[in-house]
Order: C-alpha cells, then structure tokens, then sequence
C-alpha cells in the first residue's frame, strides 16, 4: 500500500485532540472487505485526509479498517502516524459492558503509533434522546468516558447527535465533550448557530455526511446543477460548510472516485468567493421564485404542534422538493420517519389533525395544514430503512 500524502493540505484544531484534514473518511459503507478499503484509504492519503471515523455499528468496518491500519502500519509507518482514527459507542450500556465494548473496539482497530493513546477520539454514538444525555452525563457512560480517559485508551471524547437543538445545547454546555459530528448542511441550517458556538468554546466540529444526509448532492436533479451553476451543487455545499469554519466534513466513500471532491477542496478552507456567494443567492431565489408563497422560511414558530408533529422538518422537505427539484432525496428521507427509531422523526405529514394552533404563529400566513396534506402527497411511498439502525 505505497502512498502519496497531499504535499500541503489544510489542517483544522478538533476540540482538544489533534488537528484533523478538512475532510473524514467515514467508513460505514466500507463493507466489501479490507481490500476495498485499503484502496479507498490509498486514495483518502493522497487527497491529504488524515480523519478516519468508524464504529462497532458499521458491521464489519471497524475490522476492516484495522486490518487495513495494519498493513499501512507495516508498510509505510510514516502515513499511519498521520492518521488520527475515531470510533463511537452507542449509549446505554452499564460500566462493565461499556468496557468490554471499548476494549473489543480498541482490540479490532489494532496498536496504535507509538506514543499515541490507543486511541484519538471516542464519541457516544447518537446522543439523540434525553435518556442518553443522562447517561452520558451522570450515569454508567459518564463514569465509561472518565475510566476510558483515566485509563489513558482515549485522547478525548465527543458525541454524534441526530437529536433536537435543545439537547445537542444542553451536551454542548456540559464541558464534558471535546468534539462533536452533526446533521449541518447548506438545505438545512437548524444546527449551524451551535456548531458555530462550539467552535468558539475550543469543541470540534464534524459535519455528518453533506453529500448524502444533505441531499444526496453526488447526483443532483437537473434543477439543482442549474441552480447551482457555475459550482456543482456538491462543491457549493462542501464550501459553504467549509467557510463557517467547520472543522471537518465527513465523507463515507465506498470507492476512491468518491473522493474526487476532497482532493480538489483539500486546501479549500479560506471564505467564500464572490462568486461563490452570488451563486449561493442564484440558488436562494431560485427556490424561491418556485415556491413562491408556499416557502417554509424555517423559523420554528409554528412549534410546538399539540401533537408533536414535527412542522418544519416536514416542510423542509417540501422546500426541497418543489424549490430544487429534490424529490428523489425529500422522498427517501420523509419514509424513513417512523421507521427509524430515535435517529429520525417520529410522525409524518398524515399525523396533522387540522387543529389549526400553528397558523396564527406562522409570520409567513402559510397554510400549514393544507401544505402538511401536499407534503405527504408529494412525498410518501413504500417503507424505507436506514443504513444502520
């Protein structure tokens, strides 16, 4: 496995470990076996990636992946001293099983470099529900984090988050975490005023898949690449992501042309450009001009629904589909709700009672039941699954 690091790619502080690349190898669709990966991470090295992110609940990627560190380690030691490596560990389990879950993972992974913990970072693996965040903060994960860090395993640790602004708040002001991933895209900014003040505490930042999770934007519907011209679509949300000052963007590549843009945007991390901003606004209106007064401007007034629908992310949805020509995406991601456990929504669009309690809040006038009623229609389908759930 000869390789060939990017002579100057740009490097980011990640909370309170080391400097991570601008862009995550994320290997849960690294699932074909270890020879695959050792091409996929080839490629990763050349594009000047140093951040590798797996976990036990990516089947069997976290043992491809050491196998795969193995090898480089034996082969060019050089590179695998670059590489800073993350796993995660779902939330719930005592101590004891909390241990030997960490152990088993630290044990696939392999040795580390010398002189390195045995491992960089560990994140709680969907820190979604209240119940997590207690378990996290003043339970049995609470007292796994101390022992892993005490115990020298872990550099620092973090948390992923698919749940609510409130709780991801609440993890944040908590001073136990050094690093966080979240759901922060250019179609859906709900998170990026958090993410902003964790990166101004000193906490790292990983935006969670923008290229799939933001709008499966590797194959963008022919409004969006006209939207967005003269940037592809993909290329526009990596460098609006990358502007804010993002630390890291994970990209989870199941071959190596999936990195075609983090080679190019390796260095990529200075402000927008001009042009850059005016076709952020070209796309903007155009959503705009298709959505006319039926655009959701995503203000969360309309919340709370007496029934827990969730309004805006519903809406959202919609936005995409009639503003960008994102059906396709809003499709598979509205029939994931209710299918998904605490890792998406829980009511679709058909759950609205007409109460009507939402419209006198809407500062927009919309008709928000009626456009509920045009999401579902729009958007609903046979059952759906998640990658991992």
């Amino acid at each position: 496995m000869g390789v060939r690091v990017a002579t100057e790619p740009e490097r980011r502080p990640f909370g309170r470990g080391r400097a991570v690349s601008l862009f995550t190898l994320g290997t849960m669709r690294a699932l074909a076996g270890p020879r695959p990966l050792a091409d996929v991470l080839t490629a990763a090295l050349q594009a000047g990636i140093n951040h590798i992110e797996t976990a036990p609940a990516y089947g069997p990627a976290e043992t491809f992946l050491g196998q795969v560190l193995r090898q480089l380690q034996e082969q060019d030691s050089q590179a695998r001293a670059q590489l800073v490596i993350t796993s995660k560990l779902l939330p719930g389990p005592d101590l004891a099983e909390g241990r030997r879950q960490l152990l088993a993972s630290l044990e696939r992974l392999g040795p580390p470099p010398p002189g390195r913990p045995p491992l960089d970072n560990l994140a709680v693996h969907g820190l979604n529900t209240a119940e997590h965040l207690s378990w996290a903060l003043d339970g049995p994960g609470a007292a796994l984090l101390d022992w892993a860090r005490g115990e020298g395993l872990v550099a620092q640790v973090g948390f992923s988050s698919h749940g609510g602004t409130d709780l991801i708040a609440a993890a944040l002001a908590s001073g136990r975490f050094g690093f966080c991933s979240l759901h922060l895209h250019l179609f859906d900014r709900e998170r990026l005023p958090l993410a902003r003040a964790a990166l101004t505490e000193g906490i790292g930042v990983m935006a969670i898949s923008p290229a799939d999770k933001g709008g499966r934007l590797y194959a963008p519907p022919p409004e969006l690449q006209a939207d967005c011209a003269p940037f592809a679509p993909l290329e526009l949300a990596y460098r609006f992501l990358l502007a804010e000052g993002i630390s890291t963007l994970s990209l989870g590549a199941a071959e190596p042309g999936d990195l075609v843009w983090a080679h190019r945007l390796a260095a990529a991390a200075g402000p927008l450009t001009s042009a850059e901003e005016e076709a952020l606004a070209r796309l903007a209106a155009a959503g705009q001009q298709r959505l006319g007064a039926e655009q959701c401007g995503q203000c969360r007034a309309c919340l709370p629904c007496p029934i827990e629908v969730p309004i805006p992310a519903l809406l959202r949805l919609r936005n995409l589909a009639v503003g960008h020509g994102m059906e396709a995406f809003a499709s598979e991601r509205y029939n994931l709700i209710g299918r998904a456990g605490h890792w998406w929504e829980a009511l679709d669009a058909s759950a609205c009672q007409r109460c009507g309690s939402c419209m006198p809040r809407c500062p927009h006038e919309l008709a928000i039941p009626d456009l509920l009623s045009d999401t579902h229609r729009r958007l609903a389908a046979g059952p759906r699954r998640r990658l991992w759930g």
